[in-house]
């Protein structure tokens, strides 16, 4: 609070001085007032007049009021002519006022200027200050716009190092090169060899590319540069282009060094896409990178990386050797990464004995080392908030379904009808991936609501896939499509509960048919482009490169697929209906099954030939609705009468 007072008075102070000089320097002025003529000589007339005082045609007097109040009256040369022998000779002779001339006077330039010039020095100083101040912020007034924006990290007490850096062995070997080259140039230039000039990480969100790049900078200790490629672009033309300059050349003054530019994308995308042709302030900001990285000057002992999670949008000149001579990929860590990421981001946490992070590592496919982060934080505070001491199995097994499908809403007033429904859809999509080949076992399945969702069906992966057969496509359609086939086989009526399971399967038959050649009737041909990235240069006047034929056949082959998953499904739903039923009672009486609890009850009930009776429930609301359609049949057809 004390901070944000002295910062009102740094910029109000000023202020406040300039108004008291201009009050002081003006006091006389605003203490008088002009009057007529008229008035003048009525004044006079009536002996309300002290004194007076003639200077140049301009009288000042004082009045003999009890607040002394001053006037001042310019009398024309046509007028001054007479009027002392008029109006002021008989007062001033009876004394009944006094009566002075003061001697005309030019008056020296200096006491004409003095005030004007004070108060431009002391209106400039301050604004000087301000500027001054925002400069050192870093902040965006006119005087700082071309300077860059980039944060010098130097000489840490504790930096990053590849220790710090869980995995990814592959991507600290690559980098280890540059670390090398940093710390010994002489090795390499005496062999002839020319290190990479620029770097480039790519890789989803989150694959940890920014603390790599950290990682490469306190393992060569050397300094190092950090910005965002959205730091360069401003709304006034040039401004990019200058903080490029001025970024590379504050970087040869510390070489050798490390330029790390994030999402480079911002700056980095394909010239000539978008509406501003190649004027706009984007466009100029990458020329100047492209001619700062290999042009005609020499950035000796620069290293440029940079990271993004799009290098299909980039501009080909930026890719090409001399620019950013290798590409270094960051993927999602596999499961042995993500056992060594656990290890890190659990060293400074309490948890209990039974705690199995390699356990938890295979139940986590296709996390990203932020993803495992999150995880581990939320475990810590789900213990937090259950006032535990250390954090148990079941927190991390509960936190990591949370990360994924959101907290559990336990609270949520939930209609009966719709628990049942639920239950079915759950079941069914629990029951058809167990009966599947070569599918992910049931981790647990919940009809508590979570997130957006009114259940959840988890699955634990046994091991990473880098691929997918078409089998292995044509099961996960069906898998997604188990909960829609219970609703119609048991209900006999669907619900707006599995929207998002159609989209999933509507996205990977379309991928089937369109992408990875899984059609026999259209073959191993890609309909489409790869690209998700619209530009709005490129999108004008685009032709589809597959004619309407194709794609009336695409669709057909799309329908194919997800008609033939579902057929499948019911048909396996109608073969364990028992279990179905069974597994649906459970879910309705205890709301959440583990693992252990489904094989049971699937081994249990699985070879069973006679079919159970549905729940009561269940029963209940089937015996309800045929009442309301009977009503509603008859009385449609009184109305018909």
């Amino acid at each position: 609070m004390r901070k944000n007072y002295k910062s009102i008075f740094y910029y109000i102070g000023p202020i406040i001085i300039i108004a008291l000089l201009m009050t002081f320097l003006n006091r006389n002025i605003t203490n008088s007032k002009e009057i007529t003529v008229n008035e003048f000589i009525k004044y006079i007339e009536t002996t309300k007049v002290k004194e007076i005082t003639e200077e140049d045609g301009k009288y000042i007097g004082v009045l003999k009021d009890k607040d002394k109040t001053n006037f001042e009256v310019y009398i024309s040369g046509n007028l001054q002519e007479g009027f002392y022998d008029n109006y002021l000779k008989d007062p001033i002779e009876n004394e009944e006022l006094t009566f002075s001339m003061s001697p005309k006077t030019e008056g020296s330039l200096l006491s004409f200027i003095l005030p004007t010039m004070l108060t431009i020095v002391i209106i400039g100083v301050f604004w000087y200050v301000i500027m001054s101040q925002n400069q050192n912020k870093g902040g965006s007034s006119t005087m700082n716009f071309g300077k860059n924006r980039a944060k010098l990290i130097k000489d840490e007490a504790n930096p990053v190092t590849f220790s710090d850096v869980a995995g990814l062995k592959e991507e600290k070997e690559e980098l280890s090169e540059i670390v090398d080259f940093l710390k010994n140039p002489k090795k390499y230039v005496d062999i002839g060899a020319r290190i990479p000039k620029g770097i480039l990480l790519v890789g989803p969100p989150g694959t940890g590319k920014t603390y790599l790049s950290k990682a490469v900078a306190g393992e060569a200790k050397v300094p190092f540069y950090s910005i965002s490629g959205s730091d360069f672009v401003e709304m006034y033309v040039g401004v990019g282009a200058s903080r490029v300059r001025d970024l590379f050349k504050d970087a040869k003054k510390d070489s050798p060094c490390i330029i790390f530019i994030d999402e480079i994308d911002a700056v980095g995308r394909k010239r000539g896409a978008g509406m501003g042709g190649g004027h706009d302030e984007r466009e100029q900001t990458l020329n100047q990178l492209l001619v700062e990285m290999d042009g005609f000057g020499k950035n000796e002992g620069i290293i440029v990386m940079a990271a993004t999670n799009r290098p299909d949008i980039l501009d080909p000149a930026i890719l090409r050797p001399g620019r950013f001579d290798r590409q270094v990929f960051v993927g999602i860590p596999d499961v042995r990464e993500r056992e060594a990421i656990l290890l890190v981001h659990t060293r400074n946490k309490k948890m209990d004995p039974d705690v199995d992070l390699k356990a938890i590592a295979k139940t986590t496919s296709g996390f990203t080392p932020a993803d495992l982060e999150n995880l581990c934080n939320e475990a810590a505070l789900l213990s937090a908030r259950n006032n535990l001491k250390s954090i148990p199995k079941w927190i991390f097994e509960e936190a990591a379904i949370k990360v994924v499908a959101g907290p559990e809403k336990k609270s949520a007033v939930v209609v009966e009808k719709e628990r049942v429904l639920t239950a079915y859809h759950e079941a069914g999509h629990a029951i058809v991936s167990r009966l599947l080949p070569d599918t992910d076992p049931v981790h647990m399945v919940t009809i508590v609501p979570r997130g957006r969702a009114g259940g959840f069906t988890a699955f634990s992966p046994k091991e990473d896939r880098n691929y997918q057969t078409k089998n292995g496509m044509k099961h996960e359609l069906i898998t997604l499509l188990g909960g829609r086939a219970a609703e119609y086989l048991v209900l006999d009526d669907i619900s707006t509960g599995a929207s998002n399971d159609i989209e999933r399967a509507t996205k990977i038959a379309k991928a089937m048919v369109t992408k990875y050649g899984m059609s026999e009737k259209l073959g191993p041909i890609m309909y489409g482009s790869d690209e998700d990235e619209v530009f709005m240069g490129k999108d004008f006047g685009r032709i589809k490169d597959y004619s309407e034929e194709i794609a009336y056949e695409i669709d057909k082959e799309v329908k194919r697929l997800i008609d033939e998953a579902f057929s499948k499904c019911v048909k396996l739903l109608k073969e364990n209906v028992n279990l179905l039923h069974k597994l649906a009672k459970v879910l309705l009486d205890k709301e959440t099954i583990d693992s252990k609890e489904f094989e049971k009850i699937y081994f249990e009930y699985s070879e069973e030939k006679d079919l159970e009776e549905p729940p009561k429930t269940l029963k209940e609301i089937q015996e309800i609705e045929r009442n309301i359609k009977d009503l509603l049949d008859g009385d449609s057809e009184m109305e018909s009468e």
